[in-house]
C-alpha cells in the first residue's frame, strides 16, 4: 500500500461541505514547523499538504489554514502539550475528546491516552497505515 493509493482511497471518501478546507502551501507547513519548533516527518508533512483539506466521518485531524479552527495544528498542539501533558517530540495529527492520535519523529503514529496520561501502546507504522486502519476503516465501522 502506498500513500498514493490510500491518499486516492481517501480523496474518494472526502465529503462534500459548505465551506471546504484549502490545503496548506509549502510556506504555511514552514511557519508551522518554525512555530511548533518542531521539524515534521515528510509523511506528515505530505498529509498536510496533500490531504489536510479533507473532511470525512468523525474523525477530525489536524489543518493549517484556518487559524482559529479547532483543529489548527497550533491550537491541537499547545492543547495537547500544555493541558494533557503529551510529550512536545509527539506532533499531535488528530484529537479525540482528550485522547490524541501522534506522529513521532520516526513517523511512527502513536495513541495518547487521557486517561493513562500516557501511550496506551496503539501504534501505527506510518500516517498512511494510519489514515488507512483509523480514519478510513474505524469510519467505515461506524
Amino acid at each position: 500500500m502506498t500513500f498514493e493509493q490510500v491518499a486516492l482511497e481517501l480523496r474518494q471518501l472526502n465529503e462534500k461541505v459548505p465551506k471546504p478546507l484549502r490545503l496548506p502551501s509549502e510556506h504555511e507547513v514552514a511557519g508551522a514547523e518554525s512555530r511548533l519548533g518542531v521539524s515534521f516527518h515528510p509523511e506528515f508533512r505530505r498529509y498536510l499538504l496533500e490531504l489536510s483539506d479533507v473532511v470525512f466521518g468523525p474523525f477530525e485531524p489536524v489543518t493549517l489554514t484556518i487559524p482559529d479552527s479547532h483543529t489548527h495544528l497550533d491550537r491541537v498542539a499547545s492543547h495537547a502539550w500544555s493541558d494533557w501533558g503529551v510529550p512536545r517530540d509527539l506532533i499531535p495529527i488528530c484529537h479525540d475528546n482528550a485522547d490524541f492520535y501522534c506522529v513521532t519523529k520516526d513517523g511512527d503514529v502513536v495513541f495518547w491516552s487521557h486517561d493513562m496520561h500516557d501511550l496506551s501502546g496503539e501504534k501505527w507504522s506510518s500516517v498512511k497505515h494510519w489514515i488507512k486502519d483509523v480514519w478510513i476503516e474505524e469510519t467505515k465501522s461506524f
